[in-house]
């Protein structure tokens, strides 16, 4: 028996990828609930202090604002974990979407993209989207972090949109949080670890270190501590078809890219022992904003004269879905080559086919309209032998 290396290439990535970026979003929301709970220091030059309790000790946190007064002998950095995640996000995105480009990243009815074009377009957009980043933090918009939030979040939004326009709506997705995965992973090599290390050598050589360069590098990682969430759920959408299959996935994007906004905010204002209530309300708003908008979007299609039959249903999953969904490992493990795995995979076939449109990939089989309709009837029927 051969073994498939790439499917174990893709689980090996895909596991690293989640253990280093829990490594890494848990030291940042740590680090976050930290500065939020720090008090005045009953002694001491510390700009702050923390006492705390967990697994059976004590723990003393001291902050100082710009720099200690002396080196301590030891001092542990952050950084690999926000490397890692970004090595392995990027290499499940060369495996998946650019080796693979065919299938699951050019869309033929959106544009005629060669594959060598589609993948220059997915790194420049992942390049162009620092560089847009990182020109805002330095301009006169950076002195703000709301207005900086602001006109950030509209570029992601032209940026959703117009990949949307290129891309198969999946990819289009991944590539999102690849471009914003890519400022996370920036700000911490370019410019959190970079100034941290000029704030040592400072301290080594005996010289007041720039106080500016540890709050340039504070607001990077307030930055990425807010586009966590909004990442997290890109990472997981290509479980949910509802989300980049509807017709403006964009738009679903940005609806529930608010809404974790909201809810990393609702955790920050609680840390400063803030009033949540408002922000809670706002979250709530969004979620029910994007359910609604989603179930709303696409009219029922208008089910087929008399009853459908599994006859009439066999030959379009033949036609337009067996070619991938065969016995011989599936996609997704559904294998469509007999009455009781199409009916057991049913649900999930209203939901990718039907509901909405993201099967098969950019349509390359070309099924048509009437033809989901069949399918949407008879699987409301309770899918019939």
């Amino acid at each position: 028996m051969g073994v498939d290396y790439g499917e174990w290439l893709n689980l090996a990535l895909r596991w690293l990828h989640l253990i280093t970026g829990i490594a890494w979003i848990g030291s940042s929301f740590y680090f976050v609930w930290l500065d939020n709970h720090l008090r005045p220091p009953a002694e001491g030059d510390a700009s702050g202090e923390l006492w705390s309790v967990h697994g059976g000790g004590f723990y003393h946190n001291q902050k100082y604002q710009v720099a200690p007064a002396a080196m301590p002998e030891r001092l542990h950095w952050f950084k690999w974990e926000a490397y890692f995640t970004w090595i392995s996000g990027f290499s499940l995105l060369v495996l998946i979407y650019y080796v693979g480009a065919e299938s699951f990243l050019i869309d033929p009815g959106k544009a005629d993209l060669s594959w060598s074009a589609a993948i220059a377009i997915g790194l420049g957009s992942l390049a162009l989207g620092w560089l847009v980043y990182d020109g805002l933090c330095r301009s006169p918009v950076g002195s703000s972090n709301l207005a900086l939030g602001l006109f950030w979040f509209g570029c992601l939004l032209l940026a959703a949109a117009a990949l949307d326009g290129l891309f198969n709506a999946r990819a289009a997705y991944l590539h999102v949080g690849a471009i914003v995965g890519t400022a996370m992973v920036a700000n911490v090599f370019l410019v959190i670890i970079p100034n941290q290390r000029k704030v040592v050598a400072d301290l080594i050589a005996g010289r007041t270190p720039d106080p500016r360069l540890g709050a340039a590098a504070k607001q990077r990682s307030l930055h990425n501590n807010y586009m966590t969430l909004p990442v997290l759920f890109i990472m997981i959408s290509p479980h949910y078809p509802m989300t980049y299959g509807a017709e403006r996935p964009w738009l679903v994007l940005a609806l529930l890219g608010l809404t974790g906004i909201a809810v990393r905010h609702i955790f920050n204002l609680r840390g400063r022992g803030r009033p949540t209530g408002g922000t809670i309300a706002v979250a709530a708003v969004l979620a029910a904003a994007t359910v609604t908008y989603v179930t709303m979007e696409r009219p029922r299609a208008a089910a087929p004269a008399g009853d459908v039959s599994f006859a009439q249903v066999q030959p379009i999953l033949t036609a337009r879905c067996s070619g991938c969904h065969t016995v011989n490992r599936p996609p997704r493990a559904i294998a469509l080559d007999s009455f009781e795995r199409i009916r057991a995979a049913s649900g999930r076939i209203k939901a990718v086919a039907v509901d909405t449109h993201v099967m098969p990939l950019g349509n390359a089989t070309g099924m048509t309209p009437e033809e989901r309709q069949v399918l949407g009837a008879w699987i409301a029927a309770g899918s019939p032998r």
